[in-house]
């Protein structure tokens, strides 16, 4: 080989070239890899919102969907109370009191009872988280009983919701209220019994209340017929819509047999159109007041004055 030949290697300029040109190589490689990546991204973000618009849109359309359930064997949002012999004959159930020497030494008089053919519509709001709604069922209880039987009046109960802020969060008054709408549709014999025991033995006002199964398993401790359709109804709050709508309607009045009266507390006793203001916790003094608003309906349509079983108290 003669000395004036040379090696085959690369310029300067021949290496530069190389390397600028493997470069832009793994540049483009780089920026296809950053494109495929966004690609993915925004995929994967499009089906992710997607899936989500979806359950939100599921969700929403099964709330709409969902169809308002209104309980039936009701007038004017109350059950008409018919049947009370499960109550009636029931060893707890608290008896009316009997007389007995008052304070000053004089025997009390016995409590009137109405006997008249002239029945008196009463009408019971409770709320069954109220501690006076409890007061005064458990007063008036076997009086009830005993005037339903004779026929001498008739008894409806209201379930309302006022107190429905005052049981931690757990919305205690607005459950029963739709359990009892429950009963009442689903084992209406039975609705007297559950609601005497929903009264009767009352949560504390601030507590949880009862839940949903032990309401369902109250409503079978009554003996309720369809076991299985009153604990689904409760369970799945089917009539909770109802109770707070049946509220909203007692509020705005006017409140069944009267013709302005509002719903201001509960319980509120109406009978006849007309308030009960007097003691919760006396059943002399209720009984007297549903004597002479017999007698008021007596001399209205020209019948015979109501009487008592007994001399009513002055």
């Amino acid at each position: 080989m003669s000395s004036d030949e040379t090696p085959n290697v690369p310029t300067p300029r021949n290496s530069r070239e190389a390397v600028r040109e493997k470069a832009q190589k793994v540049h483009a490689q780089q920026s296809r890899a950053r494109i495929m990546r966004r690609i993915i991204i925004g995929a994967v973000a499009i089906v992710a919102v997607g899936a989500i618009g979806t359950a939100v849109t599921l969700a929403v359309s099964a709330q709409v969907s969902k169809p308002r359930l209104t309980p039936t064997g009701m007038e004017a949002d109350g059950v008409v109370v018919t049947d009370i012999s499960a109550v009636a004959g029931s060893d707890q159930m608290p008896s009316t009191p009997t007389p007995g020497a008052s304070g000053t030494g004089e025997t009390a008089e016995p409590t009137p009872e109405p006997t008249s053919s002239e029945t008196v519509d009463i009408h019971v709001y409770v709320d069954y988280l109220s501690p006076d709604a409890g007061k005064f069922e458990r007063a008036n209880a076997r009086q009830f009983a005993g005037w339903i039987s004779e026929g001498a009046v008739t008894v409806s109960y209201h379930p309302v919701a006022l107190l429905t802020a005052s049981s931690n969060g757990t919305k205690y008054s607005l459950r029963s209220a739709a359990a009892a709408a429950c009963v009442a549709t689903h084992s209406p014999d039975q609705f007297y019994a559950f609601n005497h025991d929903l009264l009767d033995d009352q949560p504390e006002v601030g507590s949880d209340g009862f839940s949903d199964e032990e309401l369902a398993n109250l409503a079978g401790a009554v003996g309720v017929d369809n076991g299985k359709a009153v604990r689904s109804c409760i369970e799945d709050g089917d009539f909770v819509s109802w109770a707070k709508d049946a509220t909203t309607r007692a509020l705005d009045g006017p409140l069944a047999g009267s013709d302005d009266l509002k719903l201001s507390s509960a319980p509120m006793i109406v009978a006849n159109g007309e308030a009960y203001v007097g003691a919760l916790d006396d059943p002399a003094e209720f009984s007297q007041f549903v004597l002479s608003v017999a007698s008021d309906a007596s001399r209205a349509t020209a019948s015979p004055t109501p009487t008592a079983s007994s001399t009513p108290a002055s």
